[in-house]
Formats: C-alpha cells, sequence, structure tokens
C-alpha cells in the first residue's frame, strides 16, 4: 500500500507533517501517534496496511521536534531527556500543545473525529487528547507507555533503569552512516527478545528518515519534559485498550497495568514476548484488538461513549 505525499498541519507556528495511506481512506478514521522525537516513518507498513485491511483509513505524523515538523531552537547545554522527564518543566511548549498538534491534523486531514493509536510517547500524547478533546476521539489504544498523569519521579517507578543507561550512550552523529547506526542501536534496544529481530525492515523504516535523526537529546527533552496540567486519567470515558508487552525492556509491565487501572473500564493486553516495538508476528493480534474495541463502540453500542455529561471527578 502507499501513502499521499506529505502535506502540513499548522498549530500556531508549529507545521506539522503528515500522510496518510491512499487505500481505505473510505474507512473510520485512525490516527497513529509514534514515540519520542521519532519520525511517523517508524510505524511498521506491515501494520499500518493490516489497518487498513480491517477497514481503518490510516493517517500518521511527526510530532513537533521530530521527522520533518517544525524543529525548535537547540536547548541549553548538557540537557538530559531523562533530567528532563523528572523535572517536566520543559518551558519550550506544554504537553497540552502537543495534544492540540494532533487535532490539528485531524482538522487538516477533514476528520471530525478518529480512533486513536499511540504508541510509547505517542501512547501519552494520545491519552492527553482523549482527555482534553474528547468530543474528537472515538477510542484510544495505548501501547507500551506511561500512565499520562504520572509525573516527575514518579515515572521512574516504571522504567528499566539498566536500558536507560544504555540509551545514554548513543550519541548524536553527524553523518549519514552514523545517524543509520544510532538508530540501528535504538532499533536493537527496543526488539521484542520473543520474535526475531528484522533488521531489513528496521533499516527500511530508518532511511526513510535519516535526515532528521534519532539520537537528539534536546528534541528528545523538550517532548518528555512538556508539561501537563490537564485531567487525570481517571477522568477519561471514552472505550480504552492498553497494550504493553511483558519483556519490554524499557517500561516495565507496571506502567500498562498502571494505565489500565486509571482509566475506567480500559481493557489491559500483555503481549508474551513483545518488547517495546510491534513485531511483524503480533500485528495481526493488535489490529484485531483494535478492530474488536473500534466495534464494541461504534454507533449504538453500550460501550459507546455518552458525551452527554461531563464526567465526574473520582471520590476520594
Amino acid at each position: 500500500m502507499t501513502w499521499t505525499e506529505r502535506r502540513f498541519a499548522r498549530n500556531g507556528p508549529v507545521e506539522l507533517a503528515h500522510d496518510r495511506l491512499r487505500e481505505g481512506s473510505d474507512g473510520e478514521p485512525l490516527l497513529l501517534v509514534m514515540g519520542l522525537a521519532v519520525s511517523r516513518h517508524w510505524w511498521p507498513q506491515g501494520l499500518c496496511d493490516a489497518f487498513a485491511g480491517a477497514g481503518f483509513a490510516v493517517a500518521r505524523y511527526d510530532q513537533r521536534d521530530a521527522g520533518e515538523s517544525t524543529r525548535l531552537p537547540k536547548s541549553a547545554p548538557g540537557t538530559n531527556p531523562f533530567t528532563a522527564l523528572a523535572a517536566r518543566r520543559s518551558a519550550a511548549y506544554t504537553a497540552e500543545d502537543m495534544a492540540d498538534d494532533a487535532v490539528a491534523v485531524m482538522d487538516a486531514l477533514g476528520w471530525e473525529s478518529a480512533h486513536l493509536f499511540g504508541h510509547s510517547l505517542g501512547g501519552v500524547v494520545a491519552q492527553r487528547v482523549a482527555l482534553r478533546h474528547p468530543d474528537r476521539v472515538r477510542t484510544l489504544t495505548s501501547s507500551a507507555a506511561l500512565p499520562s498523569d504520572t509525573g516527575g519521579l514518579g515515572a521512574f517507578r516504571h522504567l528499566r533503569l539498566r536500558t536507560l543507561a544504555r540509551f545514554a550512550r548513543i550519541r548524536p552523529a553527524g553523518d549519514r552512516e552514523g545517524r543509520i547506526a544510532a538508530a540501528l542501536a535504538v532499533a536493537r534496544l527496543c526488539a521484542s527478545p520473543g520474535y526475531p529481530f528484522d533488521e531489513a525492515e528496521a533499516l527500511e523504516r530508518i532511511t526513510a528518515d535519516v535526515e532528521s535523526g534519532i539520537a537528539d537529546p534536546d528534541a528528545q527533552s523538550r517532548q518528555i519534559g512538556a508539561r501537563w496540567s490537564g485531567p487525570a486519567l481517571a477522568e477519561l470515558r471514552l472505550p480504552a485498550l492498553v497494550l504493553h508487552g511483558t519483556d519490554d525492556p524499557l517500561l516495565k509491565p507496571s506502567a500498562g497495568r498502571a494505565t489500565a487501572a486509571a482509566i475506567p473500564g480500559a481493557r489491559l493486553v500483555l503481549q508474551p514476548g513483545v518488547g517495546h516495538d510491534i513485531p511483524r508476528e503480533r500485528h495481526a493480534a493488535v489490529v484485531a484488538e483494535v478492530r474488536a474495541l473500534a466495534n464494541r463502540s461504534g454507533p449504538g453500542s453500550a460501550n459507546a461513549p455518552d458525551r452527554s455529561t461531563p464526567p465526574t471527578a473520582p471520590t476520594a
């Protein structure tokens, strides 16, 4: 299946690169939100094709500070994404800005609402879009992500510190070969221990967007440090699916459990042998789960979101 030409949506001064699959354009809108400072090309093509085959109109975009979207000026020297995660003090933009970016892309696509599928940091962003713009979201799927309302040092209880140390040793590179090598190292770190690593598929994703780079600590720090001042996950009133690999080398399964426990009615699926990626062998199962979620939440379904009244805050 083929993608349309790249287009840009706008949220204030920020331009957001996006495209969509030509096939299945008359299906149910599904917006894919990728993770920390990597481009839309990191979505596995086979997974996108399978979504289209299951009746979805598939679109993807580069978050601000990633891919071909607007990049901000360099941060202060010595910026570290893990320090930024602990502090959540990025002054460059807010987490609300990042959530609004997704809605700007939906506007550019002409979508009044869409199913959201976010992976890694993209899962956190998708959670926040659902909280901030519930009228624009049909269903939420959060994959390999932290709970969006876990802030500061609280996030570290879900992180595998040994893997963080290995990530920290991957340095930005100036030439094409170095950028490819750094991205491949990241892909290997995220790979699923229970499935063969598909180096050819990884290189296909990496070489689709070599110039933007993968190991950009400034962009990572701004994205991960963006402060969220919005509602807690307990206020979410949308059909939700939480996917997490039991062998995720970066985020412990406790992150997925905490996310699902916080969202009323969310379905948790722990995937044996899966790491911080979505291996080819799991594409069919993942698509089936998202398709089932969409079916359960369609018009007239008992699980369809009720937007007639605002969600109430949980009691103490």
